[in-house]
């Protein structure tokens, strides 16, 4: 297993509490680098704190400022499972995050690359962007949760 793959997990399991908690299941965890500490953890909160800007990787990129004492996230790695939003690309750039691994691509709003691609525009801070790291497991579990979904609404509509 690599480096990568080892903090994309933890990433997953995230997930998999969002899911458990009828939250989109997207998680996301801030690595220190030079450390290999976790410093931050997300998942979506949104339905929970019935806020749009709860995303995994801003609940994670909040809790590492914390620990940290900063919010320049120097020397930190996004792990994420689903590619980025436009705000969530936002976030990384302000904080400095220097590396961003994500699993799922986004069709609908990746600002990786898929739809946009954030980080390539001439702001201040440029992170590396690496997408499809364990794509297919990120993706499963965003295709059963969306599955599930539609199952309980047709019960619900029947």
């Amino acid at each position: 297993m690599t480096r990568d793959e080892m903090y994309m997990r933890k990433a997953l399991e995230l997930a998999a509490l969002a899911a458990e908690e009828d939250e989109v299941p997207v998680g996301a965890v801030v690595v220190k680098k030079s450390t290999g500490e976790i410093v931050g953890r997300g998942f979506n909160r949104r339905e929970y704190g019935r806020s749009p800007l709860t995303h995994a990787e801003i609940v994670a990129i909040e809790e590492a400022s914390r620990k940290l004492g900063g919010w320049r996230l120097i020397d930190c790695e996004l792990y994420v499972t689903l590619e980025p939003c436009p705000m969530c690309a936002g976030a990384v750039i302000n904080s400095r995050v220097e590396r961003v691994i994500f699993g799922a691509y986004d069709k609908k709003a990746g600002s990786c690359g898929s739809v946009v691609d954030l980080f390539a525009l001439p702001y201040n801070h440029k992170p590396e962007c690496i997408g499809g790291v364990m794509e297919e497991e990120c993706a499963a579990a965003l295709t059963e949760f969306f599955r599930g979904l539609r199952i309980r609404k047709a019960k619900n509509d029947g």
